[in-house]
């Protein structure tokens, strides 16, 4: 595992390679944005965000979905993995919204990870994007790099990824260096064709050379 100096130098190589990256799961609220990561568990922005598009127009408010039908609803979300589930945890949560949050979406981690659906790493999205507290959600890009770089050992678990990328970043760039470590691996360091032979951090990336110097072989 690489030293916190090291692995602060990296994630500034990174940042300078996406410098705008933002979520880019569409949204116009919080309701919508936690919805729309709730959807997106196994699933891509992209897919999710098409399905959003419909979608959100149909459902304003957590009173709209609870006033369809189960298999409406699971028919409006259809096109996405586990549509049947992540619809029973929409209405789940629409529920404990109007029951307890006066219909709006609760602005701590602890309630947030009340709702049906929503984990440690929808509540950390959710606190950050829609509501500027700094958090860093650990999804399967930031995973894989982190660990891909040497900053987390393979054998970490999700907390654990976090915890030392927290610790390595300021409190202020956790946000915003959330989304350029998810560019990252969404657009250069891919699960399966990362592109290291192009990648300025080769260098120093042990499992990267590893990959390079394969695919040279097989050339």
């Amino acid at each position: 595992m690489i030293s916190k100096k090291r692995a602060l130098a990296m994630i500034d190589i990174i940042a300078n390679m996406f410098p705008d990256a933002e979520c880019e799961l569409k949204h116009n609220n919080a309701f919508e944005l936690t919805i729309a990561v709730l959807l997106s568990a196994q699933c891509t922005d992209n897919l999710v965000n098409r399905v959003t598009q419909s979608l959100f127009k149909k459902y304003k408010t957590p009173e709209d979905y609870l006033g369809v039908s189960d298999e409406e609803l699971q028919n409006d979300i259809r096109s996405i993995g586990l549509y049947r589930n992540k619809a029973k945890n929409i209405k789940k949560l629409c529920r404990s919204l109007i029951d307890q949050f006066d219909g709006q979406i609760p602005q701590t981690h602890q309630e947030l990870e009340s709702l049906a659906g929503v984990g440690h790493k929808t509540a950390n999205v959710v606190m950050s994007v829609a509501f500027g507290e700094p958090s860093l959600a650990v999804d399967t890009h930031v995973e894989r790099v982190s660990k891909r770089l040497g900053i987390n050992r393979w054998k970490d678990n999700v907390r654990q990824v976090e915890d030392r990328l927290c610790a390595i970043i300021p409190r202020e760039r956790w946000t915003k260096s959330h989304h350029q470590l998810i560019f990252f691996g969404r657009y250069h360091c891919l699960a399966k064709k990362p592109k290291c032979e192009m990648c300025p951090l080769l260098e120093d990336c042990r499992e990267g050379q590893k990959r390079y110097k394969t695919s040279l072989k097989e050339e």
